[in-house]
This record gives structure tokens, C-alpha cells and sequence, in this order.
């Protein structure tokens, strides 16, 4: 058995049905391993979104996804990719070529240091010198990957590694035991103890869920702690859906671009629980002042995460659905009934200042109505942007999924991450949403689309403008724009034209209602532009 159907074998022996890549002849060998497997390849067309792809699988089935690449500009072409998957700690292998063992350092034709480059941003690398290590190596990559805080690991592997023979039998070790890596946290019942106290002693607790809950698979646990004991919950943007937005218990997005609510609710709080977050600047801008008068739970899988941007009064590390649990079967005293009210009294109290043209779509209605009309359990895609903001604020969270990119915020994530969500949850309705900005920077994946016949829906909100950076500028240099009009192009009706996808478009609230039914109801692949305002102003 040679080095590459080595790799191949152990794909397989993961469980993995389907990989997201971009040939080239440094990984050509592993192709060959492929081409004689029931693994399925799906060819994207440019590799950030081979990475992009995998996110989305890999939040879906909340298991590692694989992608792979070749050597040089197609493994940095990959590098965007990881670090995104780094910073919202998604499950990923990632595959890349590399020239022969022999030449390496030495500057040959598409050599690149790969496991130098994405140090920082990866959960590890390996630069495979020796086909026997690839069992071992794959088997180490899917456990570093999914345990502990979740995010990519790297293996990147010579060409000539790929086509040596194995000197032993191939044989996949069935445990991976890694020194100096032991994410397998027991639960401290000392710290759980001083968080029952604190919760008892709290008048006013409130549970700040962030995106490590959902990793974690521990949206039900912490729903059913909060009804028992009746404790108020807001989200960071990558938590939305631990719990539905009509929830009585949700009290919205905190942060620069949340439920102002959202955060009266954490500064009125004398109790912070934060749950699987960071709370980095665009969740609570001065975190040292917020401590200083409210106490702070922090849990958290990673004892790194813990206290990085808010000291915490208990730290508590663990698995969320093992805390949780615990939690829920101890002697807590529920939250008051006037805390829940003052909360609905801030809740409805508050107004939304912001105007939009009354010509045009207006972006919130948009996102509003757009996710009241998707399926219960539908995957709503967000880019980044204005319409990342717009989607976080007004989705609609039912029983569904909210992707995005929170920690790093990369443009061009939503096709490629529905893309894949939708090749792992085929019968799930998956829709992209995105700027005309954002859509430009993948939507040659309709082409990857169309081949592999995955019905995503796209929906473009257009304004002719990169909108979050003119609104900066705007803001900050007395609206001296540079560098941020995109024009009137491409034309959309052409685009969708070229791939065979059905187009439909809006430009007024009236036609709204319509235009997104049949959106909707279309069975196919299809591409939606609305046309909304380039300003979003505050009275």
C-alpha cells in the first residue's frame, strides 16, 4: 500500500464519505487513492472555499470535515480558510501537498512552508516525513481536532511520502493517546459548588451563551437549566440559537452591533454567567469595566479561553453538556419573576433609530420576514458585512441553524459554508445570504453548485457599496469614501443566466412578500438580489 491510499484508508476508516478540494500534481498521488474509494470529491473552484465548505459541513454534523489542496498558491490559497475555522473553533482536517521531502527548503517551483505559515491558526500541523506515520498522523489529526476547543489541524504531505510503500501492514490505531495533550476534563464538583452559591446569592443572573455551546451540543442542556431555574439568556452573534428568538427567556444579541437590550440586560446584571465565549471587543468593548461591577462566571471547554478578555470571579472548566447537566440537578433557587420583567419592561421600551429608504428594501424587514418564511429547521448562512449585522439582528431563530464567521469575519464565507451544510443535510432548506461585496468574492461556487446539483438558495442584498467600510468612513472621516463603490455590476440576471438558475430580484417592501415565496418555493438551486439602501442612518 503506498503512502497516499494510506490516507485514503484512513478517511474511510473516520467515517468520512465526502471531501472539498483543488488538485494539483503535489496531492495528485492521494487523488489516485480517491479515484479507487466510495469517497466522494467535491471539486470547489478556488481553494479558500474548499476550507469555507468544510466549515459547513463540519457544523452541521458537528464531526470534523476534510479538505485537501495542492501544494504552493493552492495550499496559501487555503490559509484564509483555516484561520477562520481557528477563531470559531470548527472541526477540520486539512489535506495539503507538498513538494518531494528531498527538495524541501530549498525554494523549489510552488514549495511553501505550510506548517510555518498557519502556526498560529491552526490546533496543530504535521509534515508527514515517513508513509509508516500516516495511521498514526490521521488518527491524531481527528481526535486534536474534535476534542477540547474544536478547530483545523494541518497535514501536509511530500509527494514522494504519498507515493512510497508502507514497509508494514496498514493497520488504523483505534485510540489516539497524545503526550502532553489531555482534553478530557472531569468536571471540579468544589467550582460547580461555588457556582450553585453564586447563582443562589445572585438576584439578577443572566447566562451570555456564546458559539462554544452549540460546538458543543449543549443548546438543550442549557435550555432546560434556564426554564427549571427561570435565568434570562443573551447571546454573542455566533451563539445565536441556543435559544429560539421567541423564547420568553432570550433577551437578544449583546454587543457593538446588538440588541441594545441585549446589553442594558448584561449591565444590569449582578451576575454574568458567560458560557463557551471569549466576549472579545465587538461583544462588550471595555470587558475590565464591566468586571469591576458585576461578578463573572466563566466556562469554557479551553483553559485558555477562560478569562482571556473579562477576569472571572469562578472559572469552570468542562464539557458544556457535562456542566449542565450537573447543574440542573442541583438546589438552585430560581430567578426572580421582577427580574424577567424588568427585562421585557427594557425590551419593549426600546426603539430602533436607524432609517431606511422608504424607495427601497428595507434590510431588516428583509431578514425578518425572509427567515419567518424558511423552514423550522433551515440553515440561514450569513456573510460579513452590513448583512451580517442586518441578518444577526433581525433572524428569526427557530429550530434551525445560524452560520457565520464571528472571530475572524471573512468575506465570501456564506455560499461555500451553505454549500456544504447542504451536502451533508441534503432534505434541510439552506439559504446564503450576503452583499453584493461579499457575493463577489464566491460566487464562481455556483459553478460547484450547478455540477454537484445542491439546491442552495442565494439571496444578495445589494447596495452597490462595500457597506460596513463606507459606513466607517462615513463616520469617521466625514464620509470621505475611497476604495468602496462597487458600481453597477456584475449584472445578476446574466449570472444566474450562465449557471441555469432561476432569478428573481426586489426593489420595493410591496413586492417583498411574493418575490420571497417564490424565492422559496423554487426546488432549484436559484439567486435572489434585493436592492437596498447604500445609508443606514441614525436619526
Amino acid at each position: 500500500m503506498t503512502g497516499a491510499e494510506a490516507m485514503v484508508k484512513c478517511l474511510e476508516a473516520e467515517g468520512i464519505t465526502r471531501v472539498f478540494g483543488y488538485p494539483g500534481v503535489a496531492i495528485a498521488p492521494f487523488y489516485e487513492g480517491l479515484y479507487h474509494s466510495r469517497i466522494e470529491h467535491i471539486l470547489v473552484r478556488q481553494e479558500q472555499n474548499a476550507g469555507h465548505a468544510a466549515s459547513g459541513y463540519a457544523r452541521l454534523s458537528r464531526k470534523p470535515a476534510v479538505c485537501c489542496v495542492t501544494s504552493g498558491p493552492g495550499a496559501t490559497n487555503l490559509i484564509t480558510a483555516l484561520a477562520t475555522a481557528y477563531a470559531d473553533s470548527i472541526p477540520i482536517v486539512a489535506i495539503s501537498g507538498q513538494v518531494s521531502s528531498r527538495l524541501l527548503g530549498r525554494d523549489v517551483f510552488q514549495e511553501a512552508d505550510m506548517r510555518g505559515a498557519t502556526e498560529s491558526f491552526v490546533k496543530y500541523s504535521y509534515l508527514v516525513r515517513d508513509p509508516d506515520e500516516i495511521p498514526q498522523i490521521f488518527k491524531e489529526a481527528f481526535y486534536i481536532a474534535s476534542t477540547g476547543r474544536k478547530g483545523p489541524v494541518l497535514i501536509d504531505v511530500p509527494i514522494d511520502v504519498q507515493e512510497r510503500k508502507l514497509s508494514r501492514p496498514f493497520q488504523y490505531p483505534e485510540t489516539a493517546a497524545i503526550r502532553g495533550y489531555k482534553p478530557e476534563i472531569k468536571v471540579n464538583m468544589q467550582q460547580i459548588q461555588k457556582v450553585v452559591d453564586a447563582l443562589n446569592e445572585a438576584e439578577k443572573p443572566l447566562i451570555c451563551a456564546g458559539g462554544g455551546v452549540i460546538l458543543g451540543d449543549g443548546e438543550e442542556h442549557i435550555r432546560r437549566f434556564c426554564e427549571k431555574f427561570n435565568i434570562p439568556l443573551v447571546s454573542t452573534m455566533m451563539g445565536i440559537g441556543v435559544l429560539p428568538k421567541k423564547h420568553p427567556l432570550y433577551f437578544g444579541m449583546l454587543g457593538n452591533n446588538g440588541k441594545p437590550y441585549a446589553n442594558k440586560a448584561v449591565a444590569r446584571s449582578d451576575l454574568l454567567v458567560i458560557v463557551g465565549a471569549r466576549l472579545a471587543d465587538r461583544a462588550i468593548p471595555k470587558p475590565e469595566n464591566l468586571a469591576r461591577r458585576v461578578g463573572v462566571i466563566h466556562i469554557d471547554i479551553d483553559t485558555a479561553e477562560i478569562g482571556k478578555n473579562m477576569g472571572p470571579t469562578i472559572p469552570l472548566v468542562g464539557d458544556v453538556k457535562d456542566i449542565f447537566r450537573i447543574l440542573t440537578e442541583q438546589e438552585i433557587d430560581a430567578a426572580g419573576q421582577a427580574w424577567i420583567d424588568e427585562l421585557e419592561e427594557i425590551k419593549h421600551s426600546t426603539v430602533d433609530h436607524r432609517v431606511f429608504s422608504d424607495k427601497l428594501v428595507n434590510p431588516n424587514l428583509l431578514v425578518q420576514r425572509l427567515s419567518e418564511k424558511m423552514d423550522d429547521n433551515a440553515v440561514y448562512a450569513a456573510d460579513v458585512g452590513q448583512n451580517q449585522l442586518w441578518s444577526a439582528d433581525n433572524y428569526v431563530m427557530k429550530n434551525g441553524r445560524f452560520l457565520t464567521t464571528g472571530g475572524m469575519g471573512t468575506m465570501g464565507y456564506s455560499i461555500p459554508a451553505a454549500m456544504g451544510a447542504k451536502l451533508f443535510a441534503p432534505d434541510v432548506q439552506a439559504v446564503a445570504v450576503c452583499g453584493d461585496g461579499s457575493f463577489q468574492m464566491s460566487m464562481n461556487e455556483l459553478a460547484t453548485i450547478r455540477v454537484n446539483n445542491i439546491p442552495v438558495k442565494v439571496l444578495v442584498m445589494r447596495n452597490r457599496y462595500l457597506g460596513l467600510v463606507r459606513e466607517y468612513q462615513y463616520n469617521t472621516y466625514d464620509a470621505h469614501y475611497e476604495g468602496v463603490q462597487l458600481y453597477d455590476w456584475p449584472r445578476y440576471e446574466k449570472i444566474a443566466e450562465a449557471y441555469d438558475m432561476p432569478f428573481f430580484s426586489c426593489a420595493r417592501n410591496e413586492d417583498l412578500e411574493e418575490t420571497l415565496d417564490a424565492f422559496l418555493a423554487c426546488p432549484d438551486a436559484c439567486l435572489m438580489v434585493c436592492d437596498v439602501d447604500s445609508e443606514d442612518r441614525v436619526k
